[in-house]
Order: structure tokens, then C-alpha cells, then sequence
């Protein structure tokens, strides 16, 4: 898999490596501004391998662009994301860049930022109405969806067959993935189950032991991501239910290895390295405008089977997740 090569560029700025502790609540009324060292929080939104990927992520690159950073998991919790966003103002830091647990969480947390002065750069989606944002990288999730129903509907070729969904916590991502991939499906496969996984293996193991016991002709299992689905994968053999073929979602080293040996059907790659690298990197040219940068960037996003696992982006910085 292609390891990124951009050039890296040094800022005259301090390398600080942070992890917040949770603390209490500032304001600040002044404007930002771009000159001197930049400080940035990185408010994450749980611990799944894709957002210890993209805290490594974002790590590395604050590293590589010479700023100080402080970083926070909300712990797929609003109300705690929603404090993680005030301790970042507190320290009044330049910007913050956040992962959030869900879309509905955001207003607040924008309207705080907005009173102190502090931009936010978002990751992964935005809502609607992006007009006080300093900017975003998103990924489509609705497409990501979407692209494993096609391949479920190439598959399928017309027959009747009926599919379970596995979605992840309630929320934002998890949403907008389970409603592309059952809105997009074709009138001959039907959705017979849905149950969420939470992000969990284990937890969607016992989701997938017992949709398969209650849906025994099951054909298709959509698993909003590759963690939950080896989980699922393990419940499906147990049962008997090899040849229930699973789709899903990420593009890790595993992904890739499992599509390979047919444990898995399809993936779509939501590279968490390229996110984090773009999230700081574009923070960093909006706030210093040293060279101009769309505010809202859109993660490009491929189908990968068994036949192209070669053009998947690298998941992340290491494997070490």
C-alpha cells in the first residue's frame, strides 16, 4: 500500500506532545490570530482503530508542522465532547479540530468555540450549515455505504436475498453509513435485520450469533466497520454460516488480508492517517494563509475487493492500533 509523500513543511513553532486532562472552563473574546507559534486541540470521538489511526495521525503531522498540540477523547459521550471543547478554550488554543460523537452535538460546541474566538476544523462530516467553520476533510459516508450495496446488488444479480445490517453506536457515522448501504439496495435485497455493534467485536459477535440464529437464509451482512466485522465473521462460522458474505467498511492491513483470503466480501477505504494529515495540514495553511485551500475537502473513497487491494490507501501510520 502507498505510503504518502508530501513534503513536509517546518514552521517556526514549538513541538509540545499534550494529553488533556479534563479541566474547567475559559472564554475568550479576542479574535485569532495566525502569527507566532500555533497551539491546536485535537478533541477525538472514541477509541476504535480508526480514531487511535487518526489521533496517530494527527499526532505525527502537528509533529511534522512544528505545533503544539493537545489532544481529548469525548468517549462517544456529547456531554463530554462538549467539556473536551471547553478545556480546548480554556488553553486557549489557535483552533480545534474535532472528531465529533455525533452531528446533533455540534451546534453546541461551534457556538462555544464561536463566543471564544477559537475556529473549528471538523473531521469526517459537517453539518449543513458550514458557514462558522474554519473548514473540514470529509469523507461521504452515504457513498461509502452506498458503493458496498452496489457490490451487494452486482452480487445478488437479481435474486431474492436478505441482509442483515450491523451498525456501529448510534450517532453520526454510524447513521449515515447504514442508511446509504439500505437506502441504495436494490427491490430484490431485502433488510431483514439491523442491530447496532456498538464499534465493538465482541458486542457485534453477539449481535451476528443471534441475527443469524433468528435469519438463517441470511445472504449479506453489511458491518459499519472492519473491527466489528471480524467479530461478526467469527459468530457466521460458528453458526454454520460461511457462506454469509460480508461488507464493510476501512481498509486496514487485517481488511485488506481478510478480503484476500475471502473472510470478507468488499471494503470501502476511509483512510484514517489521510484525514488526520490533511485536518492538521489544512488547519495550519487557513490559519497562517500562506497559500490558498478549499475549506471543505473531500476524501476520495474506493471499492476494494480481492482484485485491487493493491490500490488502498494506507489505514495507518503504523499498525500498531
Amino acid at each position: 500500500m502507498p505510503m504518502s509523500t508530501r513534503p513536509r513543511r517546518a514552521l517556526a513553532a514549538s513541538v509540545v506532545g499534550t494529553t488533556l486532562v479534563l479541566s474547567g472552563c475559559g472564554a475568550q473574546s479576542q479574535p485569532r490570530t495566525a502569527s507566532g507559534p500555533l497551539t491546536i486541540g485535537f478533541v477525538n470521538g472514541s477509541d476504535t482503530a480508526f480514531h487511535t489511526c487518526l489521533r496517530k495521525a494527527v499526532e505525527e503531522e502537528a509533529t511534522a508542522q512544528r505545533v503544539t498540540l493537545y489532544t481529548a477523547n469525548s468517549r462517544q459521550d456529547p456531554g463530554t465532547e462538549l467539556s473536551n471543547i471547553q478545556d480546548m478554550i480554556a488553553r486557549d488554543v489557535d483552533a480545534v479540530i474535532v472528531q465529533t460523537v455525533n452531528v446533533s452535538a455540534l451546534e453546541d460546541d461551534i457556538t462555544k468555540a464561536k463566543k471564544a474566538g477559537i475556529p473549528i476544523f471538523l473531521t469526517t462530516f459537517v453539518p449543513e450549515d458550514t458557514a462558522d467553520l474554519l473548514g473540514a476533510v470529509v469523507v461521504d459516508l452515504r457513498k461509502v455505504g452506498e458503493l458496498d450495496a452496489d457490490w451487494v446488488a452486482r452480487d445478488a444479480a437479481g435474486q431474492q436475498v436478505e441482509v442483515g445490517v450491523i451498525a456501529g453506536a448510534p450517532g453520526a457515522a454510524s447513521d449515515l453509513l447504514t442508511s446509504g448501504f439500505s437506502e441504495r439496495l436494490p427491490a430484490n435485497a431485502e433488510v431483514v435485520a439491523t442491530a447496532p455493534g456498538m464499534f465493538d467485536a465482541a458486542t457485534a459477535e453477539s449481535v451476528a450469533a443471534n441475527m443469524i440464529q433468528a435469519h438463517p437464509d441470511l445472504r449479506y451482512a453489511f458491518v459499519a466497520n472492519e473491527e466489528m466485522a471480524f467479530g461478526v465473521r467469527k459468530a457466521f462460522d460458528a453458526a454454520g454460516a460461511e457462506d454469509v458474505r460480508i461488507v464493510t467498511v476501512n481498509g486496514t492491513d487485517e481488511g485488506l488480508a481478510a478480503l484476500k483470503d475471502g473472510r470478507f466480501s468488499a471494503t470501502v477505504t476511509n483512510s484514517a492517517m489521510r484525514i488526520g494529515e490533511l485536518a492538521v495540514e489544512n488547519t495550519v495553511d487557513l490559519l497562517r494563509k500562506y497559500k490558498e485551500v478549499e475549506k471543505i475537502t473531500e476524501l476520495p473513497i474506493r471499492l476494494i475487493t480481492e482484485d485491487n487491494t493493491e490500490l488502498a490507501p494506507m489505514y495507518c501510520p503504523s499498525n500498531d492500533y
